[in-house]
């Protein structure tokens, strides 16, 4: 049965256990920011975001005090979940000062598999009919977040905190990864060293990212309808960061089970959204395969 969005739950006075983690992960990197103040590009601007963010928070916490209800705890978790769209971009501004590691893992990609799987799998599958369905679920990667979020808010709000708190947690464990491994992943990688290397065998280091990495590629028919809104989120978004290992992976495996613990057949209808998301990560050249593996 649907919860009454208005319903009085206890205030209480304390932090919810997902802002209490962004506040921890807020004090880490603001620390590193001051570590490596001398070298950031704005380290000024982005203190002054993280004040925003805890003031942001607090200020969350005195409405809900205000109005203890279903819905302002909704509104205080689903705020902190919103901010992940501003942490990711955000670990770049970090990894981008210390020396790219892609040769490392396209090395051991190379030695793995005898190529490049990101390479093969685009270059043997590039149809619409490939592209498309592989493409559709990459863009499904956030709705499916969202999904099982409000599925849990609306049937099991007892355990709604949790899931947030784990899902929250997840991310801030690989973006701290993330700041330290600065791995973009073979759409930035490949066409910062070119391609001739690439079907040669040879991956050589670049340093960091003042080699002009910013310049990717998309494997892919690029006329599509889902290649271009995966494109266009990208163009937004994206940042030569994150590649090892997949978040995708692993944050969607994470959805897949909170699904399949509540609804049987909520886990059915996202199965094949799952599936074509972990196949995509390689195919669009977004990840190595061993990144998606220990994803």
């Amino acid at each position: 049965m649907a919860v009454k969005l208005f319903e009085r739950v206890e205030s209480g006075k304390g932090l919810f256990a997902v802002e209490s983690i962004s506040l921890i992960y807020n004090a880490l990197t603001s620390l590193l920011i001051l570590l490596l103040f001398p070298r950031m590009d704005h380290p000024g601007v982005m203190l002054l975001e993280r004040a925003g963010i805890v003031a942001l928070t607090f200020g969350l916490i005195a409405l809900y005090q205000t109005f203890p209800c279903r819905l302002t705890a909704f509104v205080r978790m689903a705020v902190q979940m919103s901010l992940l769209a501003y942490w990711y971009p955000d670990t770049f501004e970090f990894n981008r000062l210390f020396p790219n590691l892609d040769y490392i893992f396209a090395t051991v990609e190379q030695g793995l598999f005898g190529c490049q799987p990101s390479v093969e799998f685009s270059k043997h599958c590039p149809s619409i009919w490939f592209s498309e369905p592989f493409n559709m679920g990459y863009f499904f990667y956030y709705p499916m977040i969202l999904v099982v979020t409000v599925w849990y808010f609306l049937t099991h709000f007892e355990w709604f905190e949790k899931i947030c708190f784990v899902l929250v947690t997840s991310f801030f464990i690989y973006y701290l990864f993330y700041i330290l491994v600065p791995v973009a992943g073979p759409q930035f990688y490949f066409p910062a060293i070119g391609m001739d290397k690439v079907n040669a065998g040879i991956f050589p280091p670049i340093g960091d990212y003042s080699t002009g990495m910013i310049i990717w590629f998309r494997a892919g028919y690029d006329q599509g309808f889902f290649y271009q809104l995966v494109e266009a989120s990208q163009e937004v978004g994206e940042r030569p960061t994150a590649a090892f290992p997949s978040s995708h992976v692993a944050i969607s495996t994470i959805v897949m089970i909170m699904a399949w613990r509540v609804s049987r057949k909520l886990a059915a209808v996202l199965a094949p959204f799952y599936v074509l998301l972990c196949c995509a990560t390689v195919y669009i050249q977004a990840h190595y395969l061993v990144d998606s593996l220990v994803g």
